[in-house]
């Protein structure tokens, strides 16, 4: 073994042992082996880096409104009886809404008017009790008999206003004033005018009353009285 040999082999000694002596020493200061499966690990839930978001861990329940009974205060006056018995509904009948009741009465006054006005017996049907249908229909089938059939347009709703509400045992019962303007008229077999007026528009006056079993799981109000206001 020439001199050459042995001096590249101790110039190799001393650097291995110099590795050995910093690679091998604990600083206290190393990161942990990754494990995947651990909570510790940078992108567990619960930390707030990156785009880890902390979940809760119970739903918080949302606060009562300070009065309740606001949105029906809005829709009659305080102290009368519409009120209180609107507020009976409610108190019957969480999911009473009575802004939500409002429009949808809006909605089946529009379709009652158009549906009778169109002879449609089934659209009429689902919308209104019993009693209330078996007049709107003998009107229609008059009417067919006499070959006279009515050419309407409806325009809108200028107003609907709660004149009475009450609560019989589990029924409840909401009377709307309801202002309206309508085209509407008759005409005969030969298309002659026979009642209104094909080209007025006609303000029409209705005290329409509505009504639905509290208990039940059908959402869906009933016409269950209809009355002109002169």
């Amino acid at each position: 073994m020439g001199f050459g040999t042995i001096f590249f082999i101790v110039v190799a000694a001393v650097v291995l042992y110099q590795l050995r002596s910093v690679l091998g020493r604990r600083t206290g200061h190393e990161r942990p082996p990754y494990d995947p499966y651990s909570r510790t690990n940078d992108n567990a839930v619960g930390r707030p880096e990156g785009n880890v978001v902390t979940l809760p861990s119970r739903r918080v329940p949302a606060e009562e409104p300070a009065n309740r009974y606001e949105a029906i205060d809005k829709a009659a006056p305080i102290g009368t009886p519409a009120n209180e018995g609107l507020r009976r509904i409610q108190d019957a009948d969480s999911t009473f809404d009575i802004e939500q009741f409002l429009n949808g009465a809006r909605t089946a006054y529009e379709m009652v008017v158009t549906g009778f006005a169109d002879g449609d017996r089934k659209l009429l049907k689902n919308l209104l009790s019993p009693e209330v249908y078996q007049g709107f229909e003998t009107s229609i089938n008059e009417r067919e008999a006499r070959g006279e059939r009515v050419q309407s347009s409806f325009v809108g709703i200028d107003n609907a206003t709660v004149v009475a509400a009450e609560l019989k045992g589990r029924e409840a019962f909401v009377t709307l004033r309801i202002v309206s303007q309508l085209i509407s008229a008759t005409l005969g077999p030969k298309g002659e005018v026979v009642d209104g007026d094909p080209e007025t528009v006609a303000e029409v006056r209705d005290v329409w009353t509505f009504a639905r079993d509290t208990r039940s799981r059908d959402p869906n109000w009933k016409l269950v009285e209809t009355e002109s206001e002169e």
